[in-house]
């Protein structure tokens, strides 16, 4: 039976920016405007489009496109090399205006944003007005290219399910009586949350079509999902507001996928102290100390190593995380046999407070130091982050020479994380 549209407030309006590092390039230089462009890692035909715009989603190149496919497909398309720090700096320029109208509560991706709503603003008329002045504000402080569909609905997953409803720049509110017929046509996998490993599981319980889904029962669901994740999708897709789960870091690091240059093991190891490097400043940024430091290779030929070390102590010193790396790299690189390497990642565990007691471990690799010099460790590694935010990335480096990475280390977008500005420059 569905609710009525009174006993479900609009609660949420949800935004999602159309096609963004291609509009964020587009806006940049006008020679790019109205023409199929597709951002890209690097300026090659075996490479893969991390964007397109609208133009070239026109001819079905999207997300992971081969660029030669694209080529093909699109002979006019213009590659674009990424430059993520433009991103950001937008993303935190289009957080400003948006907060101009009204705060931002989540932000749920680069391009994505949430706006809970109160209740002066919870009816349609209310929440559309400020829809479009949002929209309108985006337009003229950022340019014409920065647009956004936006959904309005009586919580965030519906909302997000709205702003998906019409690209681009749509508007869309939708009620749950519009359910589910609003969705109709769509698959399963168009739904957040239903990727391709759950949508057999659906199938195999009778759960064939979105229309199937929505009269499921919770206890149905949760079979399927095999515990609570079942009942809370349920509880989402028929509009109750149950908030996010609480997340808390407990963990850093970076990955990497090496150019043919850096693929040898000498190479390879100048890459991972780089980003081992990247990781400690991260943390003295954030106030973070790590007990833990885990490495992972994969070759050429599909091979993979790991290794761990408990650290002696919580740290965030550049000089003891340096130490555990050169303990770790040939555990990790005799498991491959020290073949080439085609990726790499460096992981920071065990993260807490820098106001936490230090506990010396009794039994480690390292020799213990006396606290007078680990914090003199400590504070030329705070020296060597101040000199590289003031005078550029790795102007001063430990355990590499700057001009052996400068081609590789470039701060990228994650999809579940968005840099800070300052990582740029570490």
């Amino acid at each position: 039976m569905k609710q009525s549209c009174s006993s479900s407030p609009l609660r949420w309006l949800f935004l999602d920016l159309n096609s963004y590092f291609a509009s964020v390039e587009q806006q940049l230089n006008p020679r790019l405007r109205g023409k199929p462009v597709a951002v890209v890692p690097v300026i090659s035909d075996s490479t893969c489009a991390i964007a397109a715009s609208h133009q070239a989603k026109g001819f079905g190149i999207k997300t992971g496109t081969n660029i030669g496919e694209a080529r093909q497909r699109c002979p006019e398309l213009i590659l674009v090399q990424a430059d993520h720090s433009k991103y950001v700096e937008f993303h935190e320029q289009i957080k400003r205006v948006i907060e101009c109208y009204y705060p931002i509560e989540v932000v749920a991706s680069i391009d994505e944003m949430g706006l809970l709503l109160d209740p002066p603003r919870q009816s349609e008329a209310s929440a559309l007005d400020l829809a479009r002045q949002i929209k309108r504000g985006l337009r003229q402080r950022l340019g014409e290219c920065i647009t956004c569909s936006m959904g309005i609905a009586p919580n965030r997953y519906l909302a997000k399910i709205a702003s998906d409803l019409k690209k681009p720049d749509g508007l869309t509110v939708l009620h749950i009586a519009d359910l589910p017929d609003a969705l109709m046509g769509w698959d399963l996998t168009d739904l957040f949350g239903i990727g391709r490993r759950m949508e057999p599981r659906l199938h195999a319980a009778g759960i064939l079509t979105v229309q199937d889904l929505w009269h499921a029962t919770p206890a149905e669901l949760h079979a399927v999902w095999g515990g609570v994740g079942g009942d809370r999708f349920w509880q989402e897709l028929h509009g109750h507001d149950l908030g996010a789960f609480p997340q808390q870091s407990r963990s850093m690091g970076h990955s990497h996928v090496l150019s043919p240059e850096f693929r040898c093991p000498p190479e390879a190891a100048v890459v991972a102290r780089r980003l081992l490097s990247k990781a400690a400043s991260r943390l003295r940024r954030q106030d973070w100390n790590a007990s833990e430091l885990s490495l992972s290779v994969k070759t050429e030929e599909k091979a993979q190593g790991a290794a761990a070390m408990r650290l002696p102590w919580p740290t965030q010193d550049t000089y003891t995380l340096m130490h555990a790396l050169f303990e770790l790299w040939p555990i990790v690189l005799g498991q491959v046999r020290w073949a080439r390497i085609k990726k790499l990642s460096v992981t920071l565990y065990g993260l807490e407070s820098v106001h936490q007691p230090k506990q010396m471990e009794l039994f480690c690799n390292f020799r213990l130091i006396s606290e007078e010099k680990m914090a003199r460790q400590h504070r030329l590694s705070r020296v060597m982050d101040h000199l590289n935010q003031h005078f550029g990335r790795d102007s001063v480096a430990l355990g590499f020479l700057p001009d052996e990475v400068k081609a590789f280390s470039g701060t990228k977008i994650a999809f579940t994380r968005i840099p800070e500005m300052e990582e740029f420059l570490e």
